[in-house]
């Protein structure tokens, strides 16, 4: 496949080692006319707290068992810390920031909708599938930041009973399905009522202190919400047990190829919505039946993967043609590798924002703020939550740490750059340290070409009319940014 326009992601031939393991010689049931279901378990807010992913704190054995049955990748980043920008580069198989939308919860202004390009018209992943024969659906949430016929990229509109079996309402049970089922994963914390776990099983404070980052107080009211989060994984794991119980009652498990995968991070400050690792960093197990299997069961990769090549993994499996403009790439296909990752976070909701990081394979980590004269901690969803305010009075009290009080500052700088390997919570700058120079002023000179070869659309304004909707959906008391000024009554009176 030759390289498309504004190719995010260089290829290159990849290790000898890695490419022994990738058995693409084994024939598949797609390659002899029978192409497999392909099923997206698809996780709101989670990190890879899990056991497979060597974090003991809660048990996850059915995830656990997916990736011993399957391929486990360490390293895999979401394009965005948070989930409609994540969600729009997937289900089109381009960075988010290419294709315009980057903006989170960009879709709700009917008066200035906004469109995929013209090549993408009808080109979704979902209506790709169905090009090639497959029934389509997902059930759960959309989450696009684009206007779209919905009836058009699902065969299958609504599940009435079957939620944790979706494929079982399918009109046309005897074509293969590429289905999509959400679980609310790190969500699972705000509705008590519905977790099913009991106080008993609930992880004790002592116990989430153990992985509690040093950019949180070691006080209840942290280790409270930390604990919720393994609370949820554990809850999560249930569910993907119920789920795969399931696809073994219905005989599907042979012909099934199940991707499990989350969207971005936590919930927590520092995790969703920042483009540090905690918001970035989320699991990935694909697991795939003998007839398809393409590595070894139980293999781990350490190389850098990106969640949009999700999609083209998926139509690799089901042997439709990647599109040459696609952005990811088939994970299993030999000379696999990126030499860099791209994550961006934008507008988040109401906060105005606009962040890049770029990473290395090696684990260095380049972040850029453009808004330097904004805090990290603008006023987002979560200052109505208590562990936000909890973490406000203690800021106005001169109670954090440095590391802790960092996201409460009046500024930020224009760059960060990290080494993960000595410093995986990214507390140590390391952008104005002269032994890391080089690396700073290569990587500096990579995202800015990023940025021009894909032409970056958060270097632009947002349209007008889109900023105006969303100053009248949140208000003044939420639309503190000087863009939405323009809109505010005392402003418009003058003009």
């Amino acid at each position: 496949m030759s390289n498309g326009p504004f190719r995010t992601f260089r290829m290159v031939l990849f290790t000898a080692g890695l490419v022994g393991l990738l058995s693409a010689q084994t024939p598949t049931s797609a390659e002899a006319g029978k192409q497999p279901n392909i099923f997206w378990i698809y996780i709101e807010d989670m990190n890879p707290f899990l056991g497979c992913y060597g974090d003991d704190t809660v048990p996850t054995p059915n995830m656990d068992r997916l990736s011993e049955n399957g391929v486990l990748f360490e390293k895999c980043f979401a394009p965005a810390p948070v989930c409609s920008p994540t969600r729009s580069a997937l289900i089109t198989g381009r960075m988010q920031t290419t294709i315009g939308v980057h903006n989170h919860n960009s879709a709700y202004n009917k008066g200035t909708p906004i469109f995929l390009p013209d090549y993408l018209q009808g080109n979704t992943l979902p209506e790709l599938f169905q090009q090639n024969g497959y029934e389509t659906f997902n059930q759960g949430k959309d989450h696009y930041n684009f206007t779209y016929d919905r009836t058009k990229l699902y065969t299958m509109q609504k599940v009435e009973k079957n939620l944790m079996a979706p494929w079982r309402e399918l009109e046309n049970k005897d074509k293969p399905w590429f289905g999509q089922l959400l679980l609310w994963g790190g969500k699972e914390a705000f509705y008590e009522d519905i977790t099913g776990l009991n106080d008993e099983d609930r992880l004790p404070l002592a116990e989430a202190a153990k992985t509690l980052p040093p950019y949180y107080p070691q006080d209840e009211m942290m280790l409270k919400y930390w604990a919720m989060h393994y609370d949820c994984i554990k809850l999560t794991d249930t569910r993907v047990g119920e789920i795969m119980e399931n696809l073994k009652a219905d005989g599907l498990l042979e012909n099934t190829i199940v991707i499990l995968f989350s969207d971005h991070g936590c919930y927590m400050p520092r995790h969703k919505q920042f483009c540090y690792e905690g918001g970035l960093h989320v699991p990935l197990i694909i697991s795939a039946p003998k007839a398809y299997e393409k590595q070894p069961d139980g293999t781990r990769r350490p190389d850098l993967v990106s969640a949009i090549d999700i999609s083209a993994t998926s139509l690799a499996y089901a042997g439709i043609e990647i599109p040459e403009w696609y952005d990811g790439q088939d994970v299993f296909a030999e000379g696999f590798k990126h030499d860099y990752l791209v994550s961006a976070k934008d507008r988040m909701d109401f906060t105005i924002d606009r962040i890049r990081t770029i990473r290395t394979p090696e684990g260095m980590k380049y972040i850029r703020n453009f808004m330097v004269d904004r805090p990290w901690m603008q006023l987002n969803y979560r200052h109505v939550r208590d562990y936000m305010i909890h973490m406000q009075e203690l800021f106005d009290a001169g109670q954090l740490s440095e590391a802790e009080a960092r996201l409460f500052g009046d500024y930020r700088p224009a760059e960060e750059l990290y080494d993960l390997n000595k410093d995986p919570h990214e507390i140590n700058n390391l952008a104005h340290d002269p032994a890391h120079r080089k690396q700073l002023v290569a990587l500096r000179a990579q995202l800015d070409n990023w940025i021009k070869e894909t032409d970056d659309k958060g270097q632009y304004p947002e349209d007008e009319a889109n900023l105006r909707y969303t100053y009248e959906r949140w208000g003044d008391e939420k639309c503190i940014n000087p863009e939405y000024d323009r809109f505010r009554p005392a402003v418009a009176d003058k003009k």
